[in-house]
């Protein structure tokens, strides 16, 4: 079970949300959460897919965040700019840049102290799936000494991978294009990701099997850099109302996640 709010702190948020009702409130928040006059939402671009990550399109960017960020601008009556990233550890690190304005990432304990998190919106298993022909087939045979397994790095997924494996060696690459090609190429053992991932990755290289165990789960929420109470306390209230209203399942529903459920965790 996910970690609740101390009663203090959902106090503060109730209280902000209240507040946001005044005109003044309002620009107050407009201000923190938006202070380039767009609300500069942050993704992390790859084919992968699944409610994390983003695509590049013809016209700019698909995705559950992509769709998220959008409506989170349109109740704050201003344009939304997406700022791309090659990962969720770059987006955590530019937290304290002034470069974004609010996300939708994995969560962890190490980012909760760079971060602010709102509500969780995806829970997914993490696994492992291993390279064509491979002879492995449960984690007992993957965690031995000589056995690569990629992650993507600065990720909540590959620091899961380091704690769970104890023999193996984890290495992180910046991309999953980069990892998509090593694991195709046969020149690394595994590679670490939530499981929805991975099985549409099965798919697309004959051969690779993704392990039946889990690892971890993995939680996905909506955050804001640290010290932005007002931006927090609006995120909170968007994502929860999303989750109510519907408009987190048309995000899955547009991003070819009809099949999936959500899993949520509100706060």
């Amino acid at each position: 079970m996910f970690n609740q709010p101390l009663p203090g702190m959902a106090g503060l948020l109730l209280g902000l949300t209240v507040m946001m009702m005044t005109p003044a409130a309002a620009d107050a928040l407009k201000d923190e959460i938006a202070p380039t006059g767009k609300l500069r939402v942050a993704i992390a671009i790859s084919p992968a897919g699944g409610a994390f990550w983003s695509t590049k399109t013809e016209t700019g960017y698909a995705g559950v965040p992509v769709d998220l960020g959008k409506a989170m601008a349109e109740q704050l009556g201003v344009p939304v700019e997406y700022v791309a990233h090659n990962n969720s550890g770059q987006i955590v690190d530019a937290a304290s840049k002034g470069t974004w304005d609010v996300t939708f990432l994995p969560k962890d304990p190490e980012r909760e102290g760079r971060m602010s998190f709102g509500p969780i919106y995806e829970v997914a298993d993490a696994t492992y799936i291993v390279k064509p022909g491979s002879p492995i087939t449960n984690f007992a045979a993957l965690d031995q000494p000589g056995i690569k397994v990629a992650a993507v790095n600065n990720t909540t997924t590959m620091r899961g991978a380091i704690a769970h494996l104890k023999n193996a060696e984890v290495t992180g690459y910046q991309t999953y294009d980069e990892i998509f090609g090593l694991l195709k190429a046969g020149e690394i053992d595994a590679f670490a990701l939530s499981r929805d991932q991975l099985n549409a990755m099965a798919k697309q290289i004959p051969g690779t099997r993704v392990l039946d165990e889990t690892f971890k789960q993995t939680v996905t929420a909506v955050a804001v850099p640290p010290n932005h109470p007002l931006s927090l306390a609006f995120a909170v209230k968007f994502l929860n109302e999303a989750i109510a209203d519907g408009t987190l399942r048309n995000a899955y529903d547009n991003n070819g996640l009809k099949d999936r459920p959500v899993r949520t965790q509100t706060k």
